[in-house]
């Protein structure tokens, strides 16, 4: 990964739908040496995925909350896995340590659809505790982690 390769991914992430030819001219490069790089940024897995993101408002998803769980032992793990990767308003699951076991970012309707999510939830077996705080605004929202060739010295 050198100064180019940053460069084409800072493009990348403004903008996934930018074009090959685009790129080659803001990065001084040909369209064939820039697509041989994205080839090996891909390949190597520094870059995942392309994707589009949704404004949740335009989707009528006016709540967002982050939810603490903690659940009573581990072997309750599979049926709270299975429920988050079965519900699509839970857009992100982080494993934590401290207090709580997992974090859950939720992106909802209102108020009465985060509480179907949460009764339902609460009724898995071994839920020990839940705490949920509704985000009121955001100040910075980041997709992906931002390259520095000092990260590749």
């Amino acid at each position: 990964m050198d100064n180019i390769d940053i460069q084409i991914i800072n493009l990348l992430q403004k903008n996934a739908r930018i074009s090959i030819s685009e790129i080659s001219q803001c990065v001084n490069l040909s369209v064939s040496a820039v697509s041989e790089r994205l080839r090996k940024l891909e390949n190597s897995g520094y870059i995942k995925q392309y994707t589009t993101i949704l404004d949740p408002e335009k989707m009528q998803k006016d709540l967002t909350v982050i939810m603490f769980v903690s659940l009573e032992r581990s072997h309750f793990s599979a049926k709270f896995q299975e429920f988050v990767e079965n519900e699509d308003e839970i857009l992100e699951c982080h494993y934590l340590a401290g207090s709580y076991d997992y974090s859950l970012k939720i992106i909802t309707r209102n108020t009465l659809s985060l509480q179907r999510i949460m009764n339902t939830l609460k009724s898995l077996p071994g839920i020990r505790k839940t705490q949920t705080n509704v985000i009121l605004s955001t100040m910075k929202k980041q997709y992906s982690v931002k390259p520095k060739i000092e990260d590749f010295q």
